[in-house]
């Protein structure tokens, strides 16, 4: 059972993803969907650049003592963000081409990695 109530963890988040989609609207995307959930994971922004579907992962990160926000995008991470993506696209009526990218925010600094990773076959 939930009680609605959101952690301090989840509110930083919220913001988080806000302020990137903030920066991706000002670079010429449009959001289509934030926060798209499957059983294999969950898609922080759906944009579209043009003609191009995108899935962007938001990575908030207080300190670079593990890292830093862009190093926190692991091969499991991405490979479950890859998975909510398939999923995404079979509910779409036609094909479109696609890519990943991430919008790290390490303290309030938006930084924006387009193409980040690519999807083998």
């Amino acid at each position: 059972m939930t009680t609605g109530v959101r952690t301090p963890r989840q509110v930083a988040g919220g913001r988080a993803e806000e302020q990137a989609a903030r920066h991706l609207v000002e670079h010429g995307l449009a959001i289509v969907a934030r926060n798209f959930r499957t059983r294999f994971g969950e898609i922080d922004l759906v944009a579209r650049d043009g003609e191009t579907l995108v899935f962007v992962e938001v990575r908030l990160r207080t300190s670079n003592r593990f890292g830093g926000a862009a190093a926190s995008v692991d091969s499991s991470k991405r490979n479950r963000i890859v998975a909510a993506a398939r999923a995404y696209l079979a509910r779409l009526p036609t094909e479109s081409a696609c890519r990943f990218d991430v919008v790290t925010l390490d303290g309030e600094t938006a930084r924006w990695i387009p193409a980040a990773f690519e999807v083998a076959g």
